[in-house]
């Protein structure tokens, strides 16, 4: 039996286009080889039974805080690779941790810690990157946000922040702030994706943070603006010009609790899969069971209430980030907002990918691509995980 390959049959695989009834998978060191809907004749590998159910690229989560009692800016290793385990179990193979607005020691220290948790990270979802979220943010849309560190973009900050490590991919911020123009296209001249969020813009705002890299709005109407008067007139706010700027990606937390069936139905409708990519915005709490939590870093952070499957403000005025897991959203997906299990698995897999700009080794089923697999029933009950043909979690 040869390791190094891998036959996986018997299931339904979920490529991008179609799914194959009874397809199989050919992996080698890692890699997908080849994928057919006729049995691959490779008798020397090892061969793995997915039992009927549905064979699906792994799950990628770009807006992840924490999960299994730990929190990404706890800056410990132990946190990072814990948090990566407990995801992995829910079908993700792929994810970036994410932090919350803090001092620029916090955020350096997390760009730290990554670096040295990145090469022990094995036994969960991989590691793609930082998302640094804040702490650029307009102070009445930061939500859970801790207010003594929300400030406008200073340069000589995150000129900083970013010369400290290169693990830095994706940066959340509000557009309309003083400076936030040159943020942006500092960021993008270093390949940082530069994402909108906690914001109070009005269309015009957003139009021009979007045509100087503000390209994707961070969990779509959760911290942002909508239509509003000033002096009687009616202005666009950021939720309108999301859905009216047809280039601009959104993430949508379909966790049950952050937006009702009805919105996930209004988003789906106007920006599509291939627009889409579902988050869990999973803070520490996730894969816990409900209570008292903190969000944020466990000695410092905000204290938080666990309960009706959302974490929330110990005053119950704001939503405090959620406690779902990937496969939660596929499954909420289909049953709340009524899309096809094809459309699920792409706003989770494809779209997430091609939004990172990593979709020419991840995201689907093809040859040439990393082997991150995930193998679920019809209920989306992960039963493996697999990441670059290795096996992480099975039940």
């Amino acid at each position: 039996m040869n390791q190094s390959m891998i036959k996986i049959g018997n299931g339904c695989i979920i490529t991008a286009d179609r799914i194959l009834s009874n397809g199989w998978i050919l992996i080698k060191d890692g890699v997908i080889v080849e994928v057919s809907d006729r049995e691959i004749k490779v008798p020397e590998a090892h061969y793995i039974d997915a039992g009927g159910h549905f064979v699906s690229p792994g799950f990628i989560d770009i807006h992840v805080h924490g999960g299994g009692g730990y929190d990404f800016m706890d800056n410990t290793v132990e946190a990072f690779l814990a948090i990566a385990k407990l995801h992995a179990r829910f079908g993700t193979t792929a994810l970036y941790p994410t932090t919350l607005a803090g001092s620029t020691d916090d955020i350096v220290k997390t760009l730290e810690v990554y670096d040295l948790a990145y090469p022990m990270n094995e036994r969960g979802a991989q590691f793609m990157g930082i998302h640094l979220e804040g702490p650029y943010f307009a102070m009445n849309q930061r939500g859970a946000q801790d207010p003594q560190f929300i400030r406008d973009p200073d340069p000589l900050e995150y000129k900083y922040i970013v010369s400290k490590s290169n693990a830095i991919k994706r940066w959340s911020a509000a557009p309309e702030l003083k400076g936030a123009i040159p943020f942006a296209q500092f960021l993008t001249s270093q390949g940082i994706l530069v994402s909108l969020a906690h914001t109070d813009a009005i269309y015009e705002e957003v139009l021009e943070g979007f045509e100087n890299g503000f390209t994707l709005a961070t969990h779509m109407y959760s911290g942002m603006s909508g239509v509003s008067r000033r002096n009687a007139y009616r202005y666009a706010g950021v939720v309108e010009s999301v859905f009216l700027i047809d280039e601009m990606d959104a993430e949508v937390i379909a966790d049950g609790s952050h937006l009702p069936a009805p919105l996930l139905k209004l988003i789906f409708k106007i920006k599509g899969s291939q627009r889409i990519a579902l988050i869990t915005d999973a803070m520490r709490a996730a894969g816990m069971p409900p209570g008292e939590s903190i969000l944020g870093n466990r000695l410092t952070g905000l204290k938080v209430i666990v309960e009706d499957g959302v974490s929330k403000l110990p005053d119950r005025s704001s939503f405090a980030g959620s406690v779902a897991t990937t496969d939660q959203l596929v499954r909420n997906m289909i049953k709340l907002a009524d899309v096809s299990l094809s459309d699920a698995i792409r706003m989770m897999t494809l779209t997430p990918a091609t939004i990172m700009n990593i979709e020419d080794h991840k995201g689907s089923l093809e040859a040439g691509k990393d082997a991150d697999i995930v193998i679920f029933d019809e209920n989306i009950l992960v039963s493996t995980t697999m990441i670059k043909g290795k096996i992480i979690y099975q039940a």
